[in-house]
This record gives C-alpha cells, structure tokens and sequence, in this order.
C-alpha cells in the first residue's frame, strides 16, 4: 500500500478534520510517524476516534495498521515525500546539471581502477565474440552504446536488454568470448544469473557496477562505479555521464589493442559514409 498515492486521490472528499490529520503527514512527516494516537490527535484538534476512522478511509485496519505503512513509506525515501521544488529558473537547471556531470566526471577519474580497466580491455580485444548485457532505462543504454563503440573496430558484439535472451545467449557462449554487463545499482538478479550461468562454463564476465555488490560479486572482473547520488529526484542521473566516459575509455583503450583491424574498418565505414551521405569527410564518423 502506498498510503500517500491514497491520500492524493481521498484528499477532495476529507472533512475539515482529516484535511488537518493530511495536512501533518504531508508538512510533518516525521511527527506522525512517531506519534501516538493521542498526539496526532492533539496536534490535529481532533479526537482520537476521527484519526482511526482517517486511518481506515486510507485503507488500513486501525491506527496501527496505519502506523506500519508509514514506516513503510519512510523506508522508500524521504526524498520522495518532501523533493526539491519542481520548478527553477532555465538557468539554475543548466548549471545545476552541468555542475553534477562535471563531478560525476571528476569523480570517476579520482576513483578509477586502472587495473581492472586493463583486464577488460585485453578480455574485450581478444574475445571472439562479445555479449553486452544490461535491463532498464539506464543499463540498457549501456549496452547498446557498448555494441555502438565496438563494432566499429571489426569486433563481433551483439547487445540484449531482454533477461531470457541474455540467459539464452550465455548458454550459448564460449570461454573465448566475453560477456559484459551494466547495473547501476549492482543488484540486478538476472545478471547476476546469466554471470553465474557464465562461471559454470568457463566463460569470462566484465561487471560495470558498483563494487561489492551482487552483480560484482558474481563476475570474473568488475570495472567499479562508484558514485553518490543527490536528492533532487527530477534530475536525471550524472552517474550515466560516468558509465558513458568508463565506455570511451574502454573502447579507445581497445581500438589501440586492434588497431590495424579497427583502422581498417573505420576507413571502410567512412568510405560509405562519404559517399551515400555526408560527401565529404569532416562530419562525425558514423555518429
């Protein structure tokens, strides 16, 4: 049950009495969840029996019941109870985003595990064949941007968000492959399967998560992202911005590693380029 969801639609047909009990969880959240029937009673000017019959016309049993799903909503996230303002001025958003992706940037370089980016790199030249894996709107994009960058160089690598392909595709793969996998959060089960699946059979895996996490756990080596995340829950992510700088980083380290196949496959690339498109070569190269 998400008690305020309920709230927000209940909120037109509440008497003057309850409007005062709603009007405490939505400005003094954290009083109500703390307090007894009889406080919240007193702090609304109403009596105790008006807070139960309140408690049950959001959906609960009683006052305790209803004290249960507050905790609840306290456990998701305060910021999601009191976010920052919806709207700013067009010049406070830019800079608020640019200013995250610039530390998102800068922190990424601090924390970088240049070893681990190393062993990647010579998976990745070497595979015979790459699989890149990843689900949701973010990890998702990962993966393909991975199938973007790399199979430009001549290398053989195919993308999936979906999870029952991705659990088909390790069973099909070999342990001269690679697969390579994106979670945000790092708590992805499904990859978690599919690199599991992948240990069994020999087949290394390249995490792209945060370190100590399930996801990095279950993989052969993992490319830590590691980042802290604001409150503004309207502003997208600049933990993206990292995962899109960590690809360039692994797919330029790569191009060098295979460098006569990947010199020879851009050339091929542009040539058709040029000529079907753009007519001359100052444009971006395939972008």
């Amino acid at each position: 049950m998400d008690i305020f969801a309920t709230l927000q639609e209940e909120k037109g047909r509440l008497s003057q009495s309850e409007n005062r009990i709603a009007d405490i969880l939505l400005n003094d959240f954290e009083f109500a969840v703390n307090a007894s029937i009889i406080e919240l009673a007193s702090k609304a000017d109403v009596s105790p029996p008006t807070v139960t019959r309140f408690c049950r016309r959001l959906g609960c049993d009683s006052f305790s019941d209803f004290k249960v799903q507050l905790a609840r909503t306290a456990y998701i996230g305060m910021r999601y109870l009191k976010p920052e303002p919806k709207s700013r001025e067009t010049g406070d958003v830019a800079q608020d985003i640019i200013t995250k992706s610039q530390n998102a940037l800068f922190l990424l370089h601090r924390s970088l595990d240049l070893a681990a980016i190393e062993q990647a790199v010579e998976r990745i030249a070497s595979a015979e064949m790459i699989y890149a894996f990843g689900s949701g709107g973010n990890s998702s994009m990962i993966a393909g941007e991975l199938q973007n960058r790399l199979f430009r160089f001549g290398l053989r690598i195919t993308s999936s968000s979906d999870h029952s392909m991705q659990l088909m595709m390790t069973a099909a793969a070999r342990p001269t492959d690679v697969l390579i996998g994106s979670s945000f959060s790092g708590r992805n089960a499904e990859l978690v399967r599919a690199f599991t699946l992948a240990r069994e059979l020999k087949v290394p895996t390249i995490a792209l998560t945060q370190s100590g996490s399930p996801v990095a756990t279950a993989a052969s080596i993992t490319v830590p992202v590691d980042l802290p995340e604001g409150n503004n829950i309207y502003r997208p992510t600049s933990t993206r911005i990292a995962y899109l700088a960590l690809l360039d980083i692994l797919s330029s380290l790569v191009a060098y590693r295979v460098q006569p196949q990947a010199t020879a496959t851009l050339r091929r690339i542009k040539q058709q380029l040029v000529t079907h498109r753009d007519g001359d070569d100052r444009q971006l190269l395939g972008d």
